[in-house]
């Protein structure tokens, strides 16, 4: 999401150096990448397509669908049967793979927009995944209801919300997903950029206590927090920066105690 330009919309400032941050991930590691269609739009795929096609073995493309973007970069629903295949097939040809390894279903209502009801949402992507262009079903933007409705129509592989150790509303959808063994992706794992983001951790005097005691930064101390929390927690810290991505990389190795 980061790869993009300002408001995850048109290009980057510097488009080799977004692709060398992608090279750098698999290089060192990384094996879950998380994009979008509607990143740019259209911009982010092709820069994955264009810095790591072909892929590595064992490297997982999630995308989600049901959104896209007008021509001012508006975020718009897009939750019809036919939107949400087209966002699939959109995703195949941009990213030049035959099949997804996971496309997330985002949820995304707006007031004066009709609802499309979530079992013919599920069941087209269910009807993709049976032709073979989809590998695993994830849901996004959802309640603990939506999600316990999901469960009941398709076998879901993620659940994904805004999830961090400044912003748990979500709480209850990692506790549904510890009791139904799902993984569980909190995007803005940082805190939304809409509330402060990095910033707002680096200002927090708890935060900054544990990170002072580890001599870490207070982004690791955010992610490490995260990863101790669920055995299945899938971090997706997005970033255009070399340092940041090595930084968040080694928020793996950082241990924290019960005081912590």
């Amino acid at each position: 999401m980061q790869l993009a330009g300002p408001g995850v919309f048109g290009p980057p400032s510097d488009p080799d150096a977004a692709r060398a941050v992608l090279r750098r991930a698999v290089e060192l590691g990384v094996d879950h990448i998380d994009t979008s269609q509607y990143y740019g739009p259209d911009v982010v795929n092709d820069l994955i397509r264009e810095a790591l096609h072909p892929y590595p073995d064992g490297l997982l493309l999630a995308t989600k669908v049901g959104g896209r973007r007008d021509e001012q970069g508006a975020w718009l629903p897009a939750q019809r049967p036919d939107e949400l295949r087209a966002g699939v097939e959109d995703n195949l040809r941009s990213l030049r793979v035959e099949r997804m390894g996971l496309v997330n279903l985002r949820l995304l209502v707006m007031d004066g927009t009709p609802r499309v009801p979530l079992a013919e949402q599920l069941g087209v992507l269910e009807d993709m995944r049976r032709e073979g262009k989809i590998e695993l079903i994830g849901i996004s933007n959802v309640s603990r209801a939506e999600a316990e409705e999901a469960l009941g129509l398709v076998e879901l592989a993620s659940v994904q919300n805004g999830y961090s150790v400044l912003e748990r509303d979500s709480g209850d959808l990692l506790d549904f997903c510890r009791q139904r063994e799902l993984a569980f992706v909190p995007f803005f794992p940082l805190g939304s950029a809409f509330t402060g983001g990095p910033a707002r951790l680096a200002s927090d005097p708890a935060v900054a206590q544990v990170a002072a005691r580890h001599g870490a930064s207070p982004a690791q101390v955010a992610l490490a927090w995260l990863l101790q929390r669920y055995e299945r927690m899938l971090l997706i810290p997005g970033t255009s920066s070399l340092v940041h991505l090595e930084e968040n990389l080694a928020s793996a190795e950082l241990a924290l105690d019960a005081d912590d």
